[in-house]
């Protein structure tokens, strides 16, 4: 039997989430950072993320839960477009999820990237930011009305007072079972894709 770890300021995102998370230490071989929450429901998930409205790279509007979120497995991310420092290397990685997931993007999975910094972070500057960085159908660059994507961004943890100091940590959940984890962005690519497959891949309890 694994053993729980204890409940700790950096993973207060599974935490809030009010569905019966708890952390268990990551196999061996795992990415470090990992964690594996108990099994939840849909209906706690919707109640707890809301259906927030966030603007995509479109300009079209997306809610959180019912349009993001519900059926889906998802890879999520902060970031801000004019960052220089650790957003490079977690938008790279990013795109090399993207590349090893094929038609299944935007099919099963959502890759997800929320802008600390919307009000500089436009739809079209995302628009043009996720073209730069190879960003295909089912990878979302989102933004919004500041109230709404702070409000998102606390519902996930990733809420930050100052843009420089965006977190590099990755969710990935799968909605329809109740399993999520949280990987480093900054680790190898290689390391991260293993961790979405075995999210992705993730079956309901009695399949």
């Amino acid at each position: 039997m694994r053993r729980h770890t204890p409940l700790v300021a950096a993973f207060a995102v599974l935490l809030l989430f009010g569905l019966g998370f708890s952390l268990i230490e990551p196999a061996e071989g795992e990415a470090a950072g990992l964690q594996q929450p108990q099994q939840s429901t849909q209906n706690g998930a919707e109640k707890y993320f809301t259906n927030i409205e966030l603007t995509n790279q479109d300009g079209q509007k997306m809610h959180l839960y019912s349009d993001l979120l519900k059926d889906k497995v998802v890879v999520i991310n902060s970031f801000f477009s004019t960052c220089q420092g650790s957003c490079l290397p977690l938008i790279r990685n990013m795109a090399k999820i993207q590349d090893s997931l094929g038609d299944r993007l935007g099919k099963d999975i959502y890759l997800i990237s929320i802008s600390v910094d919307p009000m500089m972070d436009t739809p079209e500057r995302l628009k043009e930011f996720a073209k730069k960085n190879g960003g295909k159908p089912g990878w979302f660059f989102l933004s919004g009305d500041k109230t709404n994507v702070d409000f998102a961004l606390k519902k996930l943890g990733q809420y930050v007072d100052d843009k420089q100091d965006h977190l590099n940590i990755f969710i990935i959940g799968n909605n329809r079972t109740g399993l999520w984890k949280k990987a480093f962005g900054l680790a190898k690519s290689e390391e991260l894709i293993k961790v979405v497959e075995s999210v992705l891949n993730d079956k309901p309890a009695g399949d």
